[in-house]
């Protein structure tokens, strides 16, 4: 890894080396945190987590031919190793210290609804042309992030980094790290509540990225959103706005827009985007969803800036694909399950059930909690109850402690809709056997800790 010493690391990350001198020039192979990974020249970061002290491995990890340990305590009879004061800070330095000594485009990505879709969308764009790496799964906070750096290589042209927060301070960290070289914020939304109060937090907190951008770095935000579109400068710069219609909230034209805008439902999205110099081409977004309209707009903004052509752009665009988790199409013997139970809140709840509404034959969504709403969270899971009952689908059930509001909500709206309730996932799947049927359209979506991927699993290995 370049310039990964073990010198260079002892001295970013303000540690003390110790060791035999002539060992200080190895450079270290790939960083890691997790001892099952340890090979030959890895650098293995000791960190304690709620469960698993890192510390506790040592022994497996020399055994395993690393290179070095970063440790946050003396190592006796082991060697050689760097100690520091904190290991989680050590691997945020050794990260920012490792994406400045490369020659590589970043483009960071926060917001509080469709930041790992729109990840995916700039991806494909910029792949079009360009060697690219993005964030994998959900390495996208203050462990993650890093763990992805180390990932680069000096053949990589361009990181595609998601970057989540919950809680003040914690994108001034990340964005110290990553050094954007462009930022995109998707929208401001309601989430993390709990910390950041209100939709005003979630802007103050989204948009400390810009603090961190590098040089003459550009923002591109939604100005379809009415917070981001009052953005008039960005780290000294003016921001690119992109949206649906040639200005954004605020009267200022987008950069990119889109026009003539046709929802195929889960066939996906036709529309024309209009770039710089009057030029408009068709485009095709092979994924089903109105938001991916947005992902698409973001992308192309991207894809612009880092000299792309509008034929490239469109051709990137036409070539997105969904990951597990985030509305994924499952097509089993006539019956169709969207995965989206990676995360959820209030706005892509009703997005999802949107999409739903658009299924064919009979029409299930399987809903679980919604976390981190803070003291609206109870009123926030009934409305989106009865907002599911108004989408005319013909099942709705629930499952966990606060989704029992959701069902209450839902009955109340008095629709034809079937509505059922379940405290845990062993009665839901029971039920869920014996009623859904070939033809029908199933939505699986909850909050991460809800585990609803194994709904998913179990629906995928009981087709009816």
């Amino acid at each position: 890894m370049k310039n990964l010493t073990l010198e260079n690391i002892a001295n970013c990350c303000h540690g003390t080396y110790v060791g035999r001198p002539e060992d200080a020039n190895v450079e270290v192979e790939d960083v890691v945190i997790d001892s099952r990974n340890v090979k030959k020249g890895s650098l293995f970061v000791a960190i304690k987590g709620e469960r698993v002290d890192g510390h506790s491995f040592v022994k497996e990890v020399y055994a395993a031919n690393a290179a070095a340990v970063v440790s946050e305590q003396p190592l006796e009879g082991y060697a050689p190793y760097i100690l520091v004061e904190s290991t989680r800070q050590a691997l945020k330095d050794i990260a920012a210290f490792y994406r400045n000594s490369l020659d590589v485009t970043v483009v960071g990505i926060t917001g509080s609804v469709g930041k790992t879709s729109t990840k995916e969308m700039i991806a494909s764009i910029l792949e079009t042309r360009y060697r690219v790496l993005k964030t994998a799964g959900n390495f996208n906070n203050e462990i993650g992030l890093p763990l992805t750096i180390f990932r680069l290589t000096e053949e990589d042209e361009v990181a595609v980094l998601e970057m989540g927060i919950s809680d003040f301070g914690e994108m001034h960290r990340l964005a110290q790290i990553a050094r954007p070289d462009i930022c995109v914020i998707t929208n401001i939304g309601i989430c993390h509540l709990e910390n950041l109060g209100d939709r005003d937090g979630v802007f103050r907190a989204k948009t400390e990225i810009f603090d961190h951008l590098s040089g003459r770095g550009i923002a591109v935000l939604n100005g379809d959103d009415d917070k981001l579109s009052a953005v008039r400068k960005a780290h000294g710069n003016p921001p690119l706005f992109y949206g649906e219609g040639p200005t954004n909230r605020e009267g200022k034209p987008n950069f990119i827009y889109a026009s003539d805008i046709r929802d195929a439902g889960l066939d996906g999205i036709e529309m024309k985007l209009h770039f710089p110099q009057q030029q408009v081409l068709d485009a095709h977004i092979p994924l089903p969803g109105r938001h991916h309209v947005w992902n698409a707009l973001a992308g192309a903004c991207v894809g612009w800036q880092l000299g792309l052509s509008a034929e490239e752009i469109c051709r990137g665009i036409g070539q997105a694909r969904t990951i597990d988790g985030r509305m994924h199409l499952i097509r089993k013997e006539n019956a169709l399950i969207i995965d989206d139970c990676y995360n959820a809140n209030p706005v892509s709840m009703r997005a999802a059930l949107d999409l739903l509404a658009q299924g064919r034959g009979r029409r299930i969504a399987v809903l679980g909690d919604m976390g981190e709403l803070g003291k609206e969270e109870t009123k926030l899971h009934y409305e989106l109850g009865a907002y599911a009952a108004k989408k005319q689908l013909d099942a709705l059930f629930c499952c966990g402690a606060l989704a029992k509001e959701m069902a209450r909500g839902a009955k109340e709206q008095n629709s034809s809709c079937e509505i059922f309730y379940f405290a845990n996932k062993d009665d839901l799947e029971k039920a869920l056997a014996g009623y859904w049927k070939t033809g029908d359209t199933i939505l699986v979506k909850a909050s991460h800790f809800m585990d609803f991927a194994t709904i998913v699993h179990f629906l995928q290995a009981s087709v009816p």
